[in-house]
């Protein structure tokens, strides 16, 4: 548990970080942009706002999603996380189509930009955001992770400034600022949207992808005097931690020492999957039967 504290305190100090770093360089970013009129410095400065709004969103609902459960919510705030990083992904997706909007335009008239200024504005950009993404990039949460893919974009942003601006060094090629601006944010793009799939699926508690239920089935299944498995339910809080729950029905002859095995045996196979949140309902055979019986009794 101190382990999993740590790992959380971690997290929330590396946003913390890529916060200040994002929202201070925004600010030169504008003025950067103005200064060498380069429509992909000017498009990355109102992106990299709406990523320090984000960015600063990800810290507060990393703390939030610390809290303990309470009588709001049993199973605590880890939820709150995954908001966070959906609210992420729609403030990243909208502001990926501006900068479509803005470079587009660029492309049918290419304006000239000062390629000194940008050759000097992206090795401090690639500076800053490189150190945030390393601090951020492998992220247990969903949270952290779609503050990684903000960095990384920003990053590659970067990297295409820095090559457009030293051809332009050497060649009057004002084309090639739209187009690799186009190219990167398109990139960005087609991964930020894999991450919204694996977001709502999470929001709709769908079962987490590393898990297999009709294997972990078997393997309750096969645990001695264990007849069937029923209502066996996978889902996740926040795409790290996950709930667990299952009926096992058993031999209507075991006794207590049977029943403290079969349901220590269950525990040590679900405790992987779900570290936190592990519910194992046993009911006797004849128990089971008489339910169900009760329920076609009083179908209509």
């Amino acid at each position: 548990m101190s382990d999993t504290h740590a790992h959380a305190h971690d997290e929330t100090g590396s946003l913390r970080l890529a916060f200040f770093l994002n929202f201070g360089f925004t600010l030169v970013e504008f003025v950067g942009g103005w200064w060498t009129n380069s429509i992909a410095i000017q498009s990355d400065a109102l992106h990299d706002l709406g990523d320090s709004i984000s960015l600063g969103l990800a810290w507060y609902l990393g703390n939030v999603a610390k809290r303990e459960g309470d009588e709001i919510f049993s199973y605590g705030y880890r939820r709150f996380s995954l908001l966070g990083a959906l609210i992420t992904t729609v403030i990243l997706t909208g502001g990926s189509l501006y900068v479509l909007s803005q470079a587009i335009p660029r492309l049918v008239n290419p304006q000239s930009s000062y390629a000194p200024g940008m050759v000097l504005l992206a090795v401090i950009g690639i500076g800053v955001n490189g150190f945030a993404m390393l601090r951020t990039r492998h992220g247990a949460s969903m949270n952290v992770q779609a503050v990684g893919w903000h960095l990384l974009e920003d990053l590659l942003g970067w990297v295409a400034v820095l090559i457009v601006s030293v051809v332009l060094l050497f060649a009057e090629l004002p084309i090639l600022d739209p187009l690799l601006s186009l190219l990167i944010t398109c990139y960005v793009l087609f991964n930020v949207v894999r991450n919204l799939r694996k977001t709502s699926a999470l929001f709709l508690q769908a079962v987490p992808a590393a898990v297999n239920v009709a294997e972990v089935e078997r393997q309750l299944l096969a645990i001695e005097q264990v007849n069937s498995v029923h209502h066996t339910h996978v889902w996740s809080l926040d795409g790290e931690h996950h709930v667990f729950s299952t009926h096992l029905v058993v031999d209507d002859d075991v006794g207590k020492a049977g029943l403290i095995r079969i349901k220590r045996e269950a525990r040590a196979l679900c405790d992987p999957i779900a570290r936190e949140h592990v519910t194992i309902e046993l009911e006797y055979t004849n128990a089971h039967m008489g339910a169900h019986m009760g329920e076609e009794v009083k179908a209509p």
